[in-house]
């Protein structure tokens, strides 16, 4: 926001069992660069896969949004614990590491909360790094089953809930719809 006082960012949450956390997220991040705002996703749990999200990331104009797959896959099916608390870790301290630079407008920690959920990264370090991010900073949070004390802390919780889903058709992951 050049010449103005940047207000205070807002801490965000997208939570629920239905799908939209992460496409709401993106909405946000698409958003912000329409006003010349820097965003960072750092991706939790999805793995580099290819996706049109960061496919579009890569076309956005003076790299407003950047997006960081930094998963391994949706590990709750684990066959070891250890690497994926240590990977969710990495993660996590990138993210941190990137968002105290103050270097981005809006952080979102896509999937975070399932390596809450799994105790892949402690709630306490979440919330401390959403008291020290630079205050002007929008952080959104994505992810099934948000802890309560992040729900607590948070500005904006939206939660989405399944009606109906494809999936349970038989239709699988649509490419530009799903991912």
């Amino acid at each position: 926001m050049s010449g103005e006082e940047k207000e205070k960012g807002l801490v965000i949450v997208y939570t629920g069992d239905g799908k939209g956390k992460t496409t709401a997220a993106l909405g946000l991040l698409y958003r912000a660069s329409g006003y010349g705002l820097k965003s960072l996703m750092v991706q939790f749990m999805k793995g580099r896969m290819h996706s049109g999200e960061r496919e579009a990331a890569a076309c956005s104009p003076e790299g407003l949004v950047t997006i960081v797959p930094l998963g391994e896959g949706f590990t709750w099916e684990t066959k070891d614990a250890a690497r994926d608390r240590a990977v969710a870790q990495q993660a996590f301290d990138y993210a941190r590491k990137e968002s105290l630079s103050g270097g981005y407008d809006l952080v979102v920690l896509d999937e975070i909360n399932i390596a809450l959920r799994y105790n892949y990264i402690d709630v306490p370090q979440v919330l401390a790094w959403l008291d020290e991010r630079p205050e002007f900073q929008h952080a959104v949070l994505t992810g099934r089953n948000a802890p309560e004390a992040i729900v607590d802390r948070a500005d904006l919780v939206t939660e989405m809930k399944m009606i109906k889903h494809p999936f349970d058709k038989g239709i699988l992951a649509r490419k530009g719809v799903d991912f």
